[in-house]
């Protein structure tokens, strides 16, 4: 591992490179354990640039083998190794020439799983961010575009498939036992997109007709035996590339378009131009294997690296702090796609609900960061929730801000101006303003400032003058590096609900700018008010989540329970209903922390059970309604001095409440929604299986027999319903023979299915209770499990810190302890992984006294070893800066 003390790179020092890179042409010789790697790269001098320029060249662990300009060898003294990179000088002033490097690497000793790496007989490549320098000596940054000729030679017995991007140009038999491919791709890319797969993999394959008549082929590579696995994820890209003609007026570009299935890959999937790379669990899936949740994040995410097309790839980006620039606004493209296919508000609360649970507390901990960062040490820890998710609220804020037609004129100049460049966040914004007259300018202080908004609200009803005044404050926490906020122009949806559930339209509205039902904030506070209100309203704030903020209203319950019963926005009406239920569950973890009684909240269970009794709402709908915060998200809002043992006792509390308010309902549902017939994955169907499962889960909670479970894990005709099953039996009768009757079953039956498995390993690491710990240890030493593949790590050591807040964060820091070493152990072989683990203590500052003195010694012995990887000390170093 790397020693040097690294410095981090700043936004304001970039400048282009001074050459320019005209042509790529690549030529690889594989082998296991040494390939070969020949470069021959065509620049000239950047006008302006200084004629005595050396050129730069970024690499890592590789072996330069030759340096040649225009075929003549460059003399030692012509160019150094600086660090890991390559400085060469001498160059031509004027004229263009060509850069021949040959450098060799070792793909099987690649455990980074970045770059060039073999596993499973399978070589593939990881490019994104910068794997490719891992490859051979390179300009590699985004803003370094240029046409890819590539070679590929491997040996036709144990590589029959020799994939890059673009198109087949050549093939042909080498007659020694090895055979060749060239690919050509005409579109410039980045370095980052550049792709290379070679192995014996199955294929199945379609085509796609394009709005314009082109015909596309499209092919998916599986590992053999699971082409039947892949019928859905290639549905689901048909459906995608449809859907970006449709919305966007996007259309593929190749003759060809090809998605590849390996099994170890750090990331979700990676959208190299025309050939995507995935991770297996993101492309296989049957109803025996799969669950509804992965095919609708197969659908999702296979839309997503397709999106990338035209969003990522022939427009990218400057450099890398504007990521999300691709990534947020290539998220906000998949949740409208997704919202098509599937039930918009179900989809939008899904959103809500990750955001809440993963970005919030992201924002408002160590590691918070604007949405374009300004600094970065190691730019592999900045994919993260801010840069997608929340670069995908600010995308649907503008859309808010100026209507879908407009962000539909703004996207059609985007690609109009930028085509086949790489541009900025600014050059994003000024297409919107110059296709509508919007002023964005204060708007565009949500890229550059971190932290969640948290809005105030205070309403004085006035039934002399038929008033309402509803006043909106506005602040931003201080984060890491931030202190000082603006305040920022933040679109608040609002509605306002009568007494018997109507909604009221005010006769005019005064106090800022309103459009629709949107109120325009952009002071630090502002009275807005409504006239012509002939009664008090119940005032609905942040209809359908329209900007990523908190809501501070100290609003009366029955309020919130009218809201809940009768509000039009079906995702405003859910988080009145889940609200409510927070609010509860905080006020009863603090109680139970205060050794106080702690006792359910009638109104909550009156409120949820309404909701899964209405028969005209989407079962899926109805399940979401009924599905208590998370321990987690009792946590985030507690803020400090958490005690987890008392946030689970309280969710424990309410639950078996519910439960027992309707324990005839829950029964009924749990008959009514099973599946009686063939398996679908369509939404209605997954809502059914959905309010099944939960409705089994209240059940189980006034219930001290663990059969009708265990009798519901044998009748179980599809993975949702058997993984739903075991997850509620191991969770509530973890000790009993029926728990572990049915674990052994589940181990049997899927002993070849390590996907399967991670389900497995995943229920069983998030059983809470100080045993957990003890379980973990037992299952890393289960055969199925192995700590060199991302998906067994995140199934059971990711599961066990992200899902189990009791049995992590134990009082004795054992489990602390635990994670430390395992992260010291695994960041010698995956450090990109290993930092991402790290992140699941990055709230460790709002636990009470003792644990969080425990979790701070352990991240101290992380941070005091020696040898840490750039990826972990960046982590740990911000995370210990407070």
């Amino acid at each position: 591992m790397k020693t040097d003390t690294p410095q981090p790179v700043y936004l304001k020092d970039y400048r282009p490179t001074d050459f320019v890179l005209e042509t790529v042409a690549l030529t690889f010789e594989l082998g296991e354990t040494e390939t070969t790697v020949t470069s021959q790269l065509r620049f000239h001098r950047r006008p302006g640039a200084a004629a005595d320029a050396p050129l730069h060249l970024d690499g890592d662990a590789l072996t330069l083998v030759e340096l040649a300009v225009d075929g003549e060898p460059v003399a030692s003294e012509r160019y150094q190794q600086s660090g890991p990179g390559l400085v060469i000088s001498g160059l031509p002033a004027e004229a263009a020439f060509t850069l021949s490097v040959t450098t060799r690497i070792n793909p099987t000793a690649n455990t980074q799983l970045l770059g060039l790496y073999r596993t499973n007989g399978i070589y593939s490549t990881q490019c994104e961010a910068e794997g490719f320098r891992r490859i051979t000596f390179f300009p590699d940054r985004p803003d370094v575009l240029a046409v890819y000729t590539v070679t590929i030679i491997g040996c036709k017995k144990t590589e029959p498939l020799l994939l890059s991007n673009g198109n087949l140009i050549e093939k042909k038999d080498l007659g020694d036992g090895r055979h060749m491919a060239v690919w050509n791709d005409p579109h410039p890319k980045p370095s980052y997109l550049f792709a290379l797969v070679a192995g014996d993999l199955a294929v199945i394959e379609d085509h796609f007709v394009t709005a314009s008549g082109r015909n596309v082929k499209l092919e998916i590579y599986v590992e053999h035996g699971k082409e039947g696995r892949a019928g859905y994820a290639m549905d689901s890209l048909k459906r995608s590339m449809r859907w970006d003609e449709e919305r966007f007026g996007r259309e593929y570009d190749l003759d060809i378009f090809m998605i590849v299935a390996v099994s170890d890959f750090n990331m979700g999937a990676m959208e190299n131009k025309g050939l995507n790379v995935f991770n297996d669990r993101l492309i296989l899936a049957d109803p025996q294997t799969a669950t509804d949740d992965d095919y609708e994040r197969i659908e999702a995410v296979v839309a997503h690296e397709y999106f990338h097309n035209w969003t990522g790839n022939r427009i990218t980006c400057r450099d890398w702090f504007q990521l999300s620039l691709k990534e947020g606004l290539t998220v906000y493209r998949e949740h409208e796609f997704s919202a098509d296919q599937r039930s918009r508000p179900v989809i939008r609360i899904n959103e809500v609900r990750f955001l809440r649970s993963n970005q919030f507390p992201e924002d408002g901990g160590p590691l918070a960061h604007p949405v374009r960062p300004t600094q970065y040490l190691e730019i592999d820890n900045f994919y993260t929730t801010t840069v997608y998710e929340k670069g995908c609220e600010v995308s649907r804020m503008i859309a808010t801000l100026i209507g879908r037609d407009g962000f539909r004129k703004g996207m059609d100049l985007y690609f109009e101006r930028h085509d086949g460049g790489a541009v900025t966040i600014e050059d994003y914004l000024k297409c919107f303003e110059d296709a509508t007259g919007r002023d964005l300018t204060q708007f565009s202080l949500w890229y550059h400032q971190a932290g969640t908004p948290v809005i105030t609200a205070t309403s004085q009803y006035d039934p002399s003058a038929k008033t309402l005044s509803l006043t909106l404050g506005q602040s931003i926490p201080p984060t890491p590096g931030q202190t000082d906020k603006k305040p920022m122009h933040i679109p608040i949806r609002t509605g306002l609900i009568g007494a018997n559930g109507e909604e009221i339209e005010p006769v005019s509205v005064s106090g800022g700018e309103r459009t629709g039902d949107v109120l325009h904030l952009t002071r630090a506070s502002q009275t807005f008010v409504f006239e012509g209100i002939a009664s008090k309203p119940a005032v609905s704030l942040n209809r359908d989540f329209s900007a990523p903020v908190r809501v501070s209203y100290d609003q009366p319950v029955a309020e919130r329970a009218l809201i809940a019963r009768s509000e039009t926005d079906p995702v405003a009406r859910w988080d009145a209903a889940n609200g409510l239920a927070l609010q509860a569950l905080c006020q009863m973890s603090r109680a139970l922390q205060a050794e106080e009684a702690a006792e359910a909240d009638e109104t909550v269970a009156r409120v949820l059970l309404a909701f899964a009794a209405d028969e005209t709402l989407e079962p899926d709908y109805r399940a979401l309604a009924l599905t208590l915060p998370s321990e987690t998200d009792v946590a985030r809002e507690l803020g400090e001095n958490v005690d987890p043992e008392a946030v689970h006792e309280a969710r424990q509390i309410l639950a078996a409440a519910i439960a027992k308010a309707g324990g005839t309902l829950f029964a009924r549902l749990a008959d009514e929604m099973r599946d009686t017939g063939a398996f679908s994955p369509d939404a209605a169907s997954a809502g059914r299986r959905a309010l099944r499962n939960i409705a089994l889960s209240y059940q189980a909670r006034i219930s001290d027999d663990p059969e009708p479970l265990l009798a519901a894990y044998k009748q179980a005709n599809s993975m949702t319903a058997l993984i739903g099953a075991l997850r509620i039996l191991v969770s509530g009768f973890a000790d009993t023979p029926a728990a572990s009757e049915a674990l052994a079953d589940f181990r049997t039956r899927f002993a070849g299915e390590p996907l399967v498995l991670d389900k497995w390993f995943s229920a069983q690491a998030a059983i809470a209770g100080e045993e957990a710990l003890e379980r973990v240890k037992g299952l890393m030493r289960d055969a199925a499990f192995n700590s060199g593949n991302p998906n067994r790590v995140r199934a059971l050591i990711g599961a066990f810190a992200a899902s189990n807040p009791t049995g992590f964060n134990r009082a004795d820091g054992l489990a602390y302890d635990f994670y430390a070493d395992f992260l010291l152990d695994m960041d010698k072989r995956n450090p990109n992984l290993t930092a991402r683990l790290m992140t699941s203590m990055r709230s460790f500052e709002t636990l009470e006294p003792i644990r969080r003195a425990r979790a701070r010694s352990a991240i101290e012995r992380i941070a005091e070893a020696d040898g840490l990887s750039r990826n972990l000390r960046d982590i740990v170093n911000r995370m210990l800066k407070n």
